[in-house]
């Protein structure tokens, strides 16, 4: 894939995305980024050249990929349209290219803060705070690679270009786990606590020497697994009760339960509560440094790290396999149908990463057959935190619906030879097979790639472990919050001097979503099969490139404190501060010397000098100054104005302010509404690629449990035992 590589920072993860996959990129950079280690992590592998002949660079390149403010995209026509329109053209902005909000400006806080990632991070008692290492531009970055492989996708059906708009907040919406659907299904969303899940129960644990991320959620087995850990050490105290065996009781109790918990780990170094927690199969890990990511002994065997300028960096979030001989072939859609239709899809996974990555297969076309029983209950069914809305059931549940819509259900009990026998007939008639079991498991039933290859050539299998299918750790029982502790991000949620507060959110599982999709769309586009093994640490990993190098090359002071923990070394003011109303927050984000004139002018703040140095040199007193100015006014009403006078700010929002408030992501149809035969009218998270002639349809509710078994396999004249179909 040849690429004409237009991005600035909100484009650059979406870069590197597509040169882990081969892709030979052109780059011509309107500027160069602000440190090098931002630079090398970023755009290795990348050729510059300086030139104005665009047109010249585009009509060689099968993808352009561009991003920056709308005001300043160099691909786009006065009517804004491309001017390569026989090209795939992905575009990356801020709020996307139609809307009331269109020209706004956004840097990683201002959209994670638009987007909602920023009010579930931070202390209880402090400002809101979004995740380290600009995981908001990092998110949309993934979506613009699939962007261009989607693109591409449907103009090998039918020969013509289209532009792809991406926008950052909605990118981020679409990754908040709960934060907005908790909303639309109870009426309420998640508060800051610190890095205290609301839906499991894990979190950051003191160690005797550092810190562990872990908990107690999942399966009974978890819970007995632990307790009986506990109960070796003689540390279980009242535990051993009957009554915190019902899950219920349990969470209901939780506040206890964590304190007992928290004193057992409070006994044992972080490297102990990680290597026991892996050999009982317990959710577990050491929180990890940057620093330390380069010994970990999975990602070491896996070789995983790469050298870039004689620097060791982190590897890509996906590896494709090597190429197989013949060529895949699927049924396609016509033209202007999604990209993916036609394709069949079985999908054999649960709870977050492997739904969110077949429900973007379904939105795109894709024919998803989600196989599941009630013998092997997913909890985002089952478990009665991830319900959400009262009343619901197994069939109507918040978090299922969300991440399941667009999907076939049908009911077969895996733990049946028969049962498996009938996966197997499916994935014979299926061109995607996903699954997110244990290492050895699929080939103890007889479904990995290479039995499977041999009834079905060129069928694509992706598995997503939790750390990969061989290593030292290939059987870790993994988590979101465990692969964000490996993998050295939860470490960089502590505010200066404090404690790491953790995510409480499954950002984890979304990255390895996104990874999943790109690895499934880049083999079709390659028109061959494989087995994409995937590790979910991978994916989390490859997002901290720019911190393994700084602690090569050094790491820049920002002045952050406690107070002020979103300080840049590159932008000043740079933060989060307190608006009107009760726990209201506006982020505000001055990129240049022009944009902080304008806002001293409007908030009164008295002036340091002008350049970036003098205000660094007087920030405690201007964020001081700037947060009296802000907390008398609406978070709506100071970035309405800021905004207007060209300084990037945006309201510091919640689940009600994106799904009911937000003017920009309803101008653009973000949250659709689909019908249930028993929930109803429920709003969903949209489609975050726009695709101007394929665009992604949102139009199917979640399925019913086994409610398509029935039609499934009559149409490919599969026989079953009823008593496997459950």
């Amino acid at each position: 894939m040849r690429v004409l590589d237009l991005t600035d920072e909100l484009g650059a993860a979406a870069i590197r995305a597509l040169v882990g996959l081969g892709a030979d990129v052109v780059r011509v950079p309107l500027e160069e980024p602000a440190d090098r280690a931002a630079d090398l992590h970023w755009y290795a592998r990348t050729r510059r050249v300086v030139t104005d002949d665009l047109d010249a660079l585009a009509a060689d390149a099968d993808v352009v990929v561009e991003s920056g403010p709308v005001a300043k995209l160099r691909g786009l026509t006065e009517a804004g349209e491309s001017r390569w329109p026989n090209r795939v053209h992905v575009v990356v902005t801020p709020f996307g290219l139609t809307g009331p909000r269109r020209d706004w400006l956004a840097d990683d806080l201002i959209a994670a803060s638009a987007g909602g990632m920023t009010w579930l991070g931070g202390r209880a008692d402090g400002p809101p705070k979004p995740p380290p290492r600009e995981s908001a531009l990092q998110v949309a970055g993934a979506h613009a690679a699939i962007g261009a492989y989607l693109g591409l996708l449907a103009e090998d059906r039918d020969g013509a270009g289209q532009l792809i708009d991406v926008s950052v907040q909605e990118a981020v919406a679409a990754t908040l786990e709960t934060g907005a659907i908790a909303w639309i299904h109870a009426g309420a969303f998640p508060r800051r606590t610190g890095g205290i899940y609301g839906h499991v129960a894990h979190r950051v644990f003191k160690a005797a020497d550092g810190y562990a991320a872990g908990g107690y959620s999942g399966s009974n087995r978890m819970w007995t697994d632990l307790l009986a850990w506990m109960v070796e050490a003689g540390e279980a105290e009242d535990l051993t009760d009957e009554k915190y065996a019902d899950a219920v009781y349990r969470w209901n109790s939780r506040p206890h339960v964590d304190e007992v918990v928290a004193r057992f780990a409070a006994r044992r170094t972080a490297e102990t509560l990680g290597e026991q927690g892996r050999r009982r199969a317990l959710p577990w890990a050491e929180v990890s440094r940057a620093d330390q990511l380069a010994g970990n002994p999975q990602l070491r065997a896996r070789n995983f790290f790469i050298e870039v300028d004689g620097l060791t960096d982190v590897g890509y979030a996906i590896t494709l396999p090597a190429s197989e001989p013949g060529t895949k072939t699927w049924r396609r859609g016509t033209d202007g149908q999604p990209a993916l239709t036609g394709l069949r899809v079985l999908d054999l996974t649960w709870v977050l990463a492997g739904p969110y990555a077949t429900r973007q297969l379904a939105d795109h076309g894709a024919d998803v057959v989600k196989v599941e029983s009630k013998h092997r209950q997913d909890p985002t069914r089952f478990a009665p935190s991830m319900r959400l809305r009262p009343g619901a059931t197994h069939d109507d549940g918040g978090y299922f619906l969300n991440f399941n819509r667009g999907k076939r259900s049908i009911a077969v009990n895996m733990r049946t030879p028969e049962g498996q026998e009938v996966v197997r007939r499916l994935a014979a008639e299926c061109d995607v097979i996903i699954d997110n079991y244990s290492p050895g498991t699929m080939v103890k039933w007889g479904l990995d790639h290479a039995s499977l290859a041999e009834v079905n050539p060129g069928i694509i299998a992706v598995s997503m472990s939790g750390v990969g299918q061989d290593g030292p750790w290939r059987n870790a029982v993994t988590f979101a919050d465990t692969l964000a502790a490996m993998s050295g991000l939860t470490h960089e949620t502590a505010d200066p001097g404090g404690d790491p507060q953790g995510l409480t959110f499954g950002l984890g599982d979304m990255v390895a979503a996104n990874a999943a999709v790109l690895a499934i769309v880049a083999l079709l586009q390659d028109k061959r099969g494989g087995f994409v093994d995937l590790s979910q640490l991978e994916a989390m990993a490859a997002a901290m490139g720019p911190a393994v190098l700084e602690q090569q090359l050094g790491t820049p002071a920002t002045g952050a404190t406690p107070a002020w923990p979103h300080r840049l070394a590159t932008r000043s003011p740079h933060g989060v501060y307190p608006a009107l109303g009760e726990d209201r927050w506006v982020a505000v984000a001055v990129g240049n010397d022009e944009q902080w004139r304008t806002l001293a002018r409007l908030s009164g703040v008295r002036e340091a000098g002008f350049d970036l140095a003098e205000r660094k040199a007087d920030e405690d007193r201007i964020d001081t100054e700037l947060a009296a100015w802000t907390r008398t006014r609406g978070a709506s009403e100071t970035a309405e104005l800021l905004q207007a006078h060209g300084i990037a700010a945006a309201v510091v929002s919640t689940g009600e302010d994106l799904t009911d408030l937000d003017p920009q992501l309803a101008a653009r149809g973000f949250y659709p509404v689909l019908r249930h035969p028993l929930a109803g009218e429920v709003k969903h998270e949209g489609s975050v690629l726009k695709l101007s002639r394929t665009p992604a349809r949102v139009d199917r509710p979640a399925p019913l449990l086994g409610e398509h078994t029935a039609a499934v396999l009559t149409a490919f004249d599969i026989a079953a035992d009823p008593t496997v179909l459950e």
